[in-house]
């Protein structure tokens, strides 16, 4: 059993804010190999939603939201642990991330996701691309 949080970047406690950045080290610069500057500067920012799965006090998943320059959203960050893959998670968010919001969202799929994104409206658009040598591709989705 899993329970969706959401918090605005000033919102997000600093306790939740560190199991969330855990886990997207965890998995993007652990286990995909790829050293980057994960801690952009956007985390806290007023407009940035945060949305996360526990699993009693594990974050188990999580995706966030920012706000574009010229309107609409962004979606990135999206991340399952290892341990709880499979089970839908993904989807979860980004149904809730989604639902709702009016305007377009945009979103780097690595390009292997490109059918869970699909499920959602988005279409992908251009060419593939690489990314810290994962495959991605950008996908649409409009409002």
């Amino acid at each position: 059993m899993t329970t969706l949080h959401r918090a605005a970047g000033p919102d997000l406690a600093a306790a939740d804010l560190y199991e969330i950045l855990r886990l997207r080290s965890d998995v993007f610069v652990v286990e995909q190999d790829c050293v980057y500057a994960d801690i952009d500067g956007r985390d806290l920012l007023p407009e940035t939603q945060h949305l996360w799965l526990t699993s009693g006090s594990e974050v188990v998943a999580c995706l966030r939201v920012l706000a574009e320059p010229g309107g609409g959203a962004r979606i990135g960050r999206v991340v399952t642990a290892k341990s709880a893959r499979g089970q839908g998670l993904a989807a979860q968010l980004m149904a809730a991330a989604v639902e709702g919001a009016p305007g377009e969202f945009v979103l780097e799929a690595q390009t292997y996701a490109q059918q869970l994104y699909a499920r959602f409206g988005f279409v992908a658009e251009g060419e593939e691309y690489l990314e810290d040598g994962i495959p991605h591709i950008t996908m649409r989705r409009r409002g």
